[in-house]
């Protein structure tokens, strides 16, 4: 799997752009606020339609336009692909494949592996569950097209409840119908359950042997799934608990109150964990999804990493840029020091300045 280029048109500060990128190592660079993430929040929004900052397709659209235009050519199984996609205010986006418009943006899903690390992704482990939750639907969205299916219906499904409990306060005889929310709540929510269950379980010993190595063999990382309710007791909860549920307005039980847990030793990283620990452990979090895409859809994912290295200490950083062998890359960072000094292999280098974006040959030979 590789991506060609990206072609964006009124796209965040960027009127027009088009970029090449190597199968080895690119690196973008320059200063902050200049437009770097842009170009990876853009090639993350073509391969998965979101955005990994969260931000919707009207803030991504450049300032004074209607719409936005990403094109990006990727090669796959030998053959090339076009992704084209038009973002559009107040809405939905376009997407087509080769021309071919398609009706779901789930088609999309699973064409291109990108696994994105970011500064925010260094405290998936000191932020709250809601963070924990949003990586496992966010990996997990990319490798099961019936995953997005169904956790797009909870999320419908819960939103309508939590609706119908608000109403219920002043009409009492609406409670008769939450058995019907119930159902559908369950027939997802259990899906879900499992389906996390079931990718905790493969990431587990991988993280595990990534954690002991970045720490010299001297700790060792179990990473585990914390489910608000389990499968079997799904359905005796949500029943147990709908005075609650109705005196509070929201649903207690199901996996959109779901956690990850983090042990190395006895200690709790989320709670006690120092901050190179927390750190750390969300790192062999992280790399642990190359090789869980490796496994699951026999490619090769393309590495986004978001100014990350100066957020690492040496010793991380080392093993971050080891990983890099093989594995298409797109990197930003503020200076060319890091990869000078660890001898990274980059056949393209890129600089960023105020929406503009210029070869940078001066500095090939020293990369």
């Amino acid at each position: 799997m590789l991506i060609k280029k990206i072609r964006l048109n009124n796209y965040r500060n960027y009127n027009e752009l088009q970029i090449e990128f190597s199968e080895d190592s690119n690196i973008l660079y320059g200063d902050n606020a200049q437009g770097k993430t842009n170009i990876l929040e853009s090639i993350y929004v073509c391969c998965t339609t979101k955005s990994h900052q969260g931000s919707k397709d009207n803030e991504i659209i450049k300032i004074g336009e209607n719409e936005s235009h990403i094109k990006m050519y990727i090669e796959k199984n030998g053959l090339e692909h076009v992704i084209d996609m038009h973002l559009k205010k107040n809405k939905a986006k376009g997407i087509a494949i080769n021309g071919v418009p398609i009706r779901k943006s789930s088609e999309l899903i699973g064409m291109v592996n990108v696994i994105l690390f970011s500064p925010e992704d260094l405290n998936i482990i000191k932020n709250g569950p809601a963070e924990r939750r949003r990586f496992l639907d966010m990996e997990l969205c990319q490798l099961d097209r019936i995953y997005i299916d169904n956790l797009s219906r909870y999320n419908k499904v819960l939103s309508q409840r939590n609706h119908l409990l608000k109403q219920i306060k002043y009409d009492e005889a609406l409670k008769d119908t939450v058995s019907v929310w119930n159902e559908q709540l369950l027939r997802y929510g259990e899906y879900i359950i499992k389906a996390r269950e079931e990718y905790i379980d493969l990431i587990r010993p991988i993280a595990k042997d990534i954690h002991y190595t970045i720490t010299g063999k001297k700790e060792e990382l179990d990473i585990s799934y914390e489910p608000k309710v389990t499968v079997e007791e799904f359905r005796k909860k949500l029943e147990e608990s709908i005075d609650r549920d109705i005196s509070q307005c929201v649903t207690h039980y199901g996996p959109h109150r779901d956690d990850m847990k983090f042990i190395v030793g006895d200690m709790d990283m989320r709670t006690y964990g120092s901050q190179g620990q927390k750190r750390t452990s969300a790192l062999s979090l992280k790399l642990s999804e190359i090789e869980i895409v490796k496994k699951r859809t026999n490619d090769i994912p393309i590495l986004l990493l978001d100014d990350v290295l100066s957020e690492l200490d040496r010793n991380r950083q080392t093993y971050l840029l080891k990983c890099l062998s093989g594995i298409q890359t797109i990197i930003t960072c503020t200076g060319l020091e890091e990869f000078v000094n660890y001898n990274t292999n980059s056949s393209r280098i890129y600089k960023v300045v105020n929406g503009t974006v210029d070869s940078d040959n001066n500095h090939r030979n020293e990369v």
